[in-house]
Parts: C-alpha cells; structure tokens; sequence
C-alpha cells in the first residue's frame, strides 16, 4: 500500500496499515482487516479504537451493515479495473446504510476512475505508481454530470 493516499480531494499520509486477507494477528495501531478476520475475531476487534475492514468485490456491505459502527474505513477492494461492484457498494454503504466514515478504494482501480467513484461515496483512494498530486486531477474530468449520485442527488435535469 501507498505511504500516501488521497482524501477527501487533498495528497496526505496513510497512517492505515492494510493486512492481507491471510493475516490472523492484528498488530496495535491504525488497521484495515479482511472480512474474515474481523468475523474470526470481532469480539476482540469490536473493543480496539482505529479499526477499518476491507471488503472484496464479492463480499456486499449487507454482511457488514449491523457492525458499521465499529468501523472508521471501510475499504472496498477493486481486483481488477474493470470490476465495478465496488462503485455499487460505495452508493450502498451511503445511501442505505448512511456511512458517514472513510470510504476508500484499495487495488486494481486506475486513475480514470477517481471521478466515478468519488460520485458513489467513495472519499479515500490508495493508488500504486501513480503520481498522486496529478491523479488530482481526475476529478474535475468532467465539469456536470447527467445522472443524480451521492455527490449530486438530482439529475441535470431536475436542476434546470
């Protein structure tokens, strides 16, 4: 994972370690776990401040939806680019489940994406080899959209 990531539209320090989603110790300090650690040890998990949990694209926020309080991140894992169940998620943990904590992008998205996702909830993004103070750029790729997303709630052309 990147020393730094963005968020909230700004370049600064990723003080979040990921653990993988072999990984059967927590280490102390500020951590991300896989779905199936945290329910493997949610207990214990439950009791520690500066917890998140990531989730692949095939594991929905319903499986996470009673425990969200717990969690300062939840990070929605991307296997490859052009896997877009992670944008569904980020829409449903807001709109559904009304998240108010860091939603954060980790794995295969692009660059390309940022402006998309961003639009879904998504608020935190961890890119590799990426020069991350241009990738701000990607969000202003477009200056309206049509359709209504977290970002915008009514579509062009309700606002009109």
């Amino acid at each position: 994972m990147p020393n730094k990531i963005i968020k909230d539209g700004a370049v600064t320090d990723d003080n979040w370690q990921v653990l993988d989603a072999q990984a059967t110790e927590v280490p102390e300090g500020a951590v991300i776990v896989p779905l199936s650690l945290w329910n493997g040890q949610k207990d214990t998990l439950a009791q520690r401040g500066q917890l998140g949990v990531w989730l692949n694209s095939d594991e929905s926020p319903q499986l996470i939806a009673d425990s969200l309080d717990n969690f300062d991140v939840v990070a929605i894992n991307f296997p490859a680019f052009a896997d877009g169940r992670g944008f569904t998620y980020g829409r449903e943990l807001r709109e559904q489940h009304n998240y108010q904590g860091e939603v954060r992008a980790i794995g295969g998205f692009i660059r390309d994406q940022l402006y998309f996702l961003n639009r879904c909830g998504f608020n935190a993004f961890a890119l590799d080899g990426v020069d991350l103070d241009k990738a701000l750029d990607s969000f202003a790729d477009f200056s309206d959209a049509y359709q209504a997303a977290i970002d915008q709630p009514e579509p062009l052309f309700k606002r009109r």
